[in-house]
């Protein structure tokens, strides 16, 4: 495996979707969504805003990193990112313990979603240039890491520490910061940019590095129609499924409850987990699975299917009762939620080029910052507004997800290959 100063950029590439996998437990929001609205009395929409600020912040710091890492590189915005991540959780138990929503708000949602912001981009953009001669692959397994990341919390760390408690959700946010600091600052000490001097061991496909930002500044890249266009149709399908992400506990255990009524709350709970824990796994494989097809099938066709298929999962979503078929719906959708991230990278890399791939690909983060607000806020809105029949709530939800997905859909078609990408 090539290597500079003794490091191999496998190691480089592990570090990164270590740190990925870290600031990917914030997909098991919903984990928490029902106990912190149990335990406090706080109503589905205040809870979620902690889920929505964090991941707006998330979009807003990366783009924001995307614009410093060529000056600071990425080692100090991942160390940075790391601190302020663990940190949130730190925050969040302080809120837990005095009651106070705002403080909730603030810690785990603005300051730990501006580490989950530096610490994101970082990875994406020092593995792509990296792996200039496997980008979709090598983009695709970083950000697959923080898919899993609901995996390991919801399955393994949240568990483990609720039950080490006795439940006290105070001690359990506190041990995840001790725990999510240390293994992100260990992570983050090992990314860092190859030497100029660096070259790949095949030979730098040219679509990495003559894209339309070899000619054009980063600004302007960001101010074109094509940019505009990847935007929406990033935007479009992260709402759809982040909308899902942020309540897909408490929907599957309605499905569950209203199929079989006998079910009591701590199995309806232990249910919950699970979908949180299998969809993640497939949020994580989608990743790595569409990016890698994206090197074959091309970026924009990626999307199309991408986004044309989710409007018939959702569509079945809204007819059907038995929990088996909710899950495999839902797993197939965080797939393509998760295909998403994978693809986007390289779709920025190929279009506009590595020059000014880390500022133009956090520009496109931003549409994540306006999705977690948009869906998950639409979801809270409607469970509290017919609180007495979930069944309407989560159908509107669903409705409103099929026509995002077809506006994105639609406009998948409108962008175009960049003539001369090699995608193979």
């Amino acid at each position: 495996m090539p290597s500079h100063n003794g490091i191999s950029r496998g190691i480089i590439a592990a570090a990164c979707t270590l740190l990925m996998l870290n600031l990917g437990t914030v997909y098991a929001w919903s984990f928490f969504q029902k106990p912190l609205c149990e335990t406090y009395g706080w109503s589905n929409s205040q809870v979620v805003w902690t889920f929505s600020l964090a991941i707006s912040f998330l979009g807003l710091s990366a783009a924001a990193g995307g614009l410093l890492i060529p000056k600071t590189g990425p080692r100090p915005l991942a160390l940075a990112g790391a601190v302020l991540f663990g940190s949130g959780y730190f925050l969040a138990a302080l809120a837990l313990r005095l009651h106070s929503l705002p403080l909730l708000w603030l810690g785990y949602g603005v300051i730990g979603g501006i580490g989950l912001g530096l610490g994101y981009v970082t990875p994406v953009a020092t593995v792509s240039k990296w792996f200039p001669d496997h980008k979709g692959v090598a983009t695709g397994t970083v950000v697959m890491g923080f898919g899993f990341g609901a995996l390991l919390m919801s399955k393994l760390v949240a568990p483990f520490l609720l039950a080490r408690t006795g439940g006290d959700l105070v001690s359990a946010f506190t041990a995840m910061g001790v725990l999510f600091l240390v293994l992100s600052l260990a992570a983050a000490a090992f990314v860092r940019n190859p030497p100029a001097s660096w070259v790949p061991p095949v030979a730098l496909a040219k679509g990495a590095s003559d894209g339309e930002g070899a000619q054009l500044g980063a600004g302007s890249c960001i101010a074109s129609g094509a940019f505009l266009l990847m935007w929406l149709i990033f935007f479009c399908n992260i709402t759809a499924g982040i909308a899902l992400i942020g309540f897909q506990s408490p929907l599957f255990q309605e499905v569950c409850a209203k199929n079989d009524p006998a079910l009591g709350k701590e199995l309806l709970a232990a249910y919950g987990g699970t979908m949180i824990a299998a969809s993640s796994v497939f949020n994580g494989i989608g990743r790595f699975f569409w990016g890698a097809l994206s090197d074959r099938l091309g970026r924009s066709r990626t999307f199309s299917v991408i986004l044309g298929s989710q409007v018939a999962a959702f569509a079945l979503l809204m007819q059907t009762s038995q929990p088996w078929l909710f899950a495999v719906l839902v797993c197939y959708i965080l797939l393509c939620y998760g295909g998403g991230f994978g693809t986007m990278p390289s779709f920025v890399l190929d279009r506009f080029g590595a020059r000014v791939m880390p500022a133009v690909y956090g520009a496109t983060l931003t549409a994540w910052s306006a999705a977690g607000i948009a869906g998950p806020q639409l979801v809270a809105l409607l469970k509290d507004r017919y609180a007495g029949s979930p069944g309407v709530a989560s159908g509107y939800s669903f409705a409103a997800a099929i026509g995002l997905l077809g506006v994105g859909f639609v406009l998948s078609f409108f962008v175009t290959e960049r003539t001369g990408t090699k995608t193979g």
